[in-house]
């Protein structure tokens, strides 16, 4: 698109500094600003000390260039600069209509301590230059990122109680497709259960001991789940019954990872790590071990498959390894990348920013059927392409030692960031859906949010009175559920809500799992009370 069609029809009108011309903002009789002025004239007046008009310049994701440069006014909010987007994206569009305004976040570069942050406009950017010390003689730079468009309601009560595991409920979780709810726990069964109707569909025996964890493929036609004894069984989600069961390690397995889709159209590698210090990485479809990745001295808590082609994996012997995923050959598949170094504790947790992406696979909020594999490979590559949008893989990591650093795997084995806050163990870190906040829960009652770029501090949620175990993002990133030992849920507004907007009690013991539901109509939860219970709005 050529800078002048991007222009939107924007004429210069006078000073660029404003301060000499508090009236012009430095375009005139432009159709495609007409809702952009409209946005912006119930704004509060300027702080005196500031010019009332700054330039800046409009970047997407990738980095390029949208428009020319642009006087506006210091005031402007996120809703003035949305409508501008749209007009200079959609020059032709002469709708007055507002709802066909697409949300936007837009981020500044800012230096800090020496180094380069993106930094959230999070009401205007008067706000954004006074907090930052953002010099208004230079052209300040805005990368854009569009928000979901859908909204998902926030759960607000008790629909069902499924009553059926007879021990602790260890995990929920929603097939890619939202039609399947799966879940797993002491009672050594795997449970099905229909989504509709949330009556149970297949009850599955098979492990000898308490299910540790379980993990849909990207294309929802097999279920994994391990066990304390180390065995792995493939399900049949549609007819219950096990696909293969393999006895893959010595000890208890605690953490399975799948390849997602748009690295493989057949979705059938997967990764398992163990207490045992190993990480295998197996073939579903002929239960054969590919590779075993060697190299941890103590047990590994958690393995991640990324979307770029690598393997992380998270242990207890306090190091985060990178590994490779990709090759022709089999062999190729599992040679170390390189390790990350940085926590003074056993290593619990990781977060991948593209995991909600590698996990829903080629479904979205609306959760269609495709026709052929072939369909749904295309639009799980189109979906991941789409939200990588030009920027690094991000990982986060959480530790016994309270801390979280924030990695660019693939590019450095230093990590960005170092996160400080949690005054006890971080027990679960969850990214947005849409990449732009991560979540880490925590055994000190609290669950805190950060920018999910810079890794920046945003807001802690107080209210539970218990562990905090698990989060769960909704899938259009606006709300967060958690999970405590307090026998509660709670749901907040993210990033505004410091406090709960609802408490979801109910459970009569501690709450272990919890997951929402690809298509955001509702969130399941699992208690040591042996029930699981379904929110909705």
């Amino acid at each position: 698109m050529s800078a002048e069609k991007n222009a939107g029809g924007i004429a210069w009108a006078g000073s660029l500094v404003g301060s000499q011309n508090p009236n012009n903002l430095g375009y005139r009789y432009s159709h495609a600003h007409k809702r952009y002025r409209r946005a912006n004239e119930d704004e509060n007046e300027v702080d005196k000390s500031l010019p009332s008009n700054v330039v800046v310049q409009f970047k997407s994701r990738d980095g390029e260039e949208v428009g020319n440069l642009i006087d506006i006014p210091t005031n402007s909010n996120i809703n003035a600069m949305s409508s501008l987007i749209h007009s200079l994206l959609n020059p032709d569009d002469d709708d007055e209509n507002d709802s066909k305004v697409i949300p936007y976040s837009f981020y500044a570069k800012v230096m800090r301590n020496g180094v380069e942050d993106d930094v959230e406009v999070t009401s205007t950017l008067e706000n954004l230059i006074k907090d930052h010390g953002i010099s208004t003689e230079d052209v300040i730079n805005l990368t854009y990122q569009p928000l979901a468009v859908f909204r998902v309601r926030p759960v607000t009560r008790c629909t069902d109680t499924m009553p059926g595991h007879t021990e602790a409920i260890l995990h929920v979780s929603y097939s890619p497709d939202g039609r399947h709810l799966a879940s797993g726990g002491g009672d050594t069964t795997v449970r099905f259960w229909d989504t509709n109707t949330n009556l149970p569909k297949h009850t599955c025996h098979g492990h000898k001991n308490h299910v540790l964890c379980t993990a849909w493929s990207p294309d929802g036609k097999r279920f994994a789940s391990a066990d304390k004894n180390g065995v792995l069984i493939l399900w049949d989600p549609l007819k219950g019954k096990a696909i293969s069961t393999i006895k893959a390690h010595t000890k208890h397995i605690s953490s399975i990872a799948w390849e997602p889709f748009h690295r493989n159209k057949a979705c059938e590698r997967l990764a398992t790590a163990s207490k045992d210090a190993l990480v295998k990485v197996w073939n579903a479809r002929t239960k054969r071990v590919i590779a075993t990745l060697a190299g941890h001295l103590d047990s590994v808590e958690c393995v991640k498959w990324g979307g770029e082609g690598l393997i992380y994996t998270a242990s207890r012997d306090r190091t985060i390894k990178v590994w490779s995923a990709q090759g022709e050959l089999d062999q190729d598949v599992g040679k170390l990348v390189r390790t990350l170094k940085g926590h003074g504790h056993r290593v619990n947790s990781l977060a991948l920013s593209c995991d909600y992406v590698c996990r829903t696979g080629p479904f979205d909020q609306e959760c269609k059927r495709f026709d052929s594999d072939e369909d749904a490979y295309k639009a799980a590559v189109e979906k991941y392409n789409a939200f990588k949008g030009g920027e690094p893989e991000r990982m986060v990591s959480g530790s016994d030692d309270f801390t979280l650093y924030l990695w660019h795997p693939k590019d450095s084995k230093h990590p960005i960031k170092r996160l400080t806050g949690h005054v006890q163990a971080v027990n679960h870190i969850a990214f947005s859906p849409d990449g732009r906040y991560f979540a880490s829960a925590s055994f000190d009652k609290k669950v805190k949010i950060w920018n999910g770029k810079s890794g920046e501090f945003l807001s802690t949620l107080n209210g539970h009175v218990g562990a905090v175990y698990q989060v769960a993002w909704s899938s259009d990133s606006r709300f967060l559920v958690s999970a405590s030992k307090d026998s509660t849920a709670k749901l907040w507004e993210v990033p505004s809500g410091k406090r709960a907007r609802e408490t979801l009690p109910g459970h009569a013991d501690e709450v272990y799992a919890l997951d929402w539901s690809p298509d955001g109509r509702s969130v399941a939860t699992g208690s040591k009370d042996r029930t699981i219970k379904i929110w909705k709005h």
